[in-house]
């Protein structure tokens, strides 16, 4: 059965390698059919801030699959990322970006590389939600759930088991990020216990990277969050010998979004010297989550086998190891040359959805988000007190002798911080910190601990107007089951 698919050509190098990946796909006679759309910086300039027009939207919803070229997102306020936007809208919440070493025929020093690195795709700082609070003063909110933590965790175990995987590694920074990085790794620790037949281990990102640079045969699959994610799989894939070979699929329970992980390079657009691996490999991930495994497994080994032979792009030439430089356009000749045979060396993808190896089966995301679903539990919430974020421009000992003059029934200020570290009460008397004037944070609790209401905030809020304190925003302190959650100041 013919399967339409939606193309998205791209910006930069977008078109030359969508044009090499289509012209493969056509060879190998996949059985498919083409609804293109435009994406990206023309459409930015057209007025649509979010990089597609709505006849794009129409596409998609009747396709659900997408292949898309690296797009280019103008610079500067008012655009959004167009990855970002497809993924939280098309509810994508897992990427997939397997990287192995193609050693020796590609110059790497890292031979029993294979690696899957599992990224949560909707969640984190990558929300893009940001505010200047003061004249010296920006934020970016990182937003966890539970829900987008075991969605994503599940998912990764249920990959491993999919591709015969023998250990999952975590990483998060809850050493510093106790509550978000906290909750990903609790979660990590929880559904590990269901798949008993998987090793597992978790690693502090900033070590868990340096490890994957330096020795990345210890891993076997990753699962990490929206920014690591990111970071760490443009490590992998350049240390196997180019970002350029790396493909992605980008997978949610209604749509799925297939992509080279590399950006649109447009510094080297239109001098055929682009590497088309990263949109191939992607082509051949989306043919096996179709169904299509066959013509997956056709595509995947001429590409190897075209590698073995020393047929390389400029970014994995290599003297020693390589043969012949091909451009964007004859690199794609090669492999089309190629379809049918097989790698000698390098590993062969079997017509098989338990296959093994990288590019093999893409687990059902539907019936992972049953089982999350299931498992979901609402504590019990109650409102405890809040911070309040003041733009503050005067000595800090005036707002201190303000605020002895603040007399209320039901709150309390408990601390004054900037940036996380207590100003006021000091433990040490001899250590006060140098206070730089703008944001800084009243935290106000309930009298005896006891739980408050929005109006005994909204009262608070206008008796500090009558004072002509700058207010920028409040964030309700909760507790969740008798759990305080929230974190504690520096010093505290």
């Amino acid at each position: 059965m013919t399967k339409t698919i939606t193309i998205a050509y791209g910006d930069g190098i977008g078109p030359e390698i969508m044009n090499s990946a289509l012209e493969i796909l056509c060879a190998a006679k996949a059985n498919l059919q083409f609804d293109v759309i435009e994406v990206g910086e023309n459409i930015y300039e057209k007025g649509f801030t979010s990089g597609l027009m709505p006849s794009a939207w129409e596409s998609l919803n009747n396709t659900r699959i997408l292949l898309k070229a690296p797009i280019t997102t103008p610079q500067g306020g008012g655009y959004k990322s167009l990855n970002v936007t497809l993924r939280k809208k098309l509810g994508l919440f897992a990427n997939i970006r397997p990287v192995s070493s193609f050693y020796p025929f590609i110059a790497t020093k890292f031979p029993q590389m294979d690696v899957v690195i599992i990224r949560e795709n909707e969640e984190d700082l990558y929300a893009g939600i940001e505010y200047r609070q003061t004249d010296q003063t920006y934020q970016c909110l990182k937003l966890v759930t539970r829900e987008g933590c075991e969605k994503i965790i599940r998912f990764a175990f249920e990959h491993a088991l999919a591709n015969s995987r023998k250990k999952i590694s975590c990483f998060s920074k809850d050493n510093i990020m106790k509550m978000t990085d906290g909750l990903f790794h609790k979660t990590f620790d929880e559904i590990a216990k269901e798949y008993p037949e998987i090793k597992t281990d978790h690693y502090i990102v900033d070590i868990g990277a340096a490890r994957l640079a330096a020795r990345p045969e210890i891993f076997d699959v990753i699962v990490t969050m929206n920014l690591y994610g990111d970071i760490i799989s443009d490590i992998a894939a350049e240390i196997s010998g180019s970002v350029g070979l790396a493909g992605s699929a980008n997978i949610g329970t209604d749509y799925a979004m297939f992509e080279a992980i590399h950006g649109s390079a447009p510094d080297i657009a239109g001098q055929n010297i682009a590497n088309p691996c990263g949109l191939i490999q992607a082509s051949v991930m989306m043919l096996n989550h179709i169904g299509q495994n066959e013509t997956a497994a056709k595509i995947r080994n001429a590409i190897y086998k075209t590698i073995e032979d020393g047929m390389h792009t400029t970014d994995i030439y290599n003297e020693q190891t390589s043969k012949k430089k091909l451009g964007t356009k004859e690199f794609t000749a090669a492999v089309i040359a190629r379809l049918g045979q097989k790698p000698e060396k390098l590993p062969e993808l079997v017509n098989s959805k338990k296959s093994s190896i990288n590019n093999g089966q893409i687990p059902e995301a539907r019936s992972t988000l049953k089982q999350v679903q299931h498992r979901l539990h609402e504590a019990q919430k109650s409102l405890t007190g809040f911070d309040l974020f003041i733009d503050w421009q005067k000595e800090f000992d005036d707002l201190l002798a303000l605020l002895k003059t603040f007399e209320n029934e039901k709150l309390a200020i408990k601390t004054i911080s900037a940036k996380g570290l207590i100003l006021w009460p000091l433990i040490d008397k001899h250590m006060m910190p140098n206070y730089a004037k703008g944001l800084t944070m009243l935290r106000f609790i309930g009298k005896n601990d006891q739980p408050i209401t929005h109006q005994d905030i909204i009262d608070m809020l206008s008796y500090l107007n009558e004072k002509n304190i700058d207010f920028v925003k409040y964030e309700g302190l909760y507790s969740f089951d008798g759990q305080p959650s929230y974190s504690s100041g520096q010093g505290e």
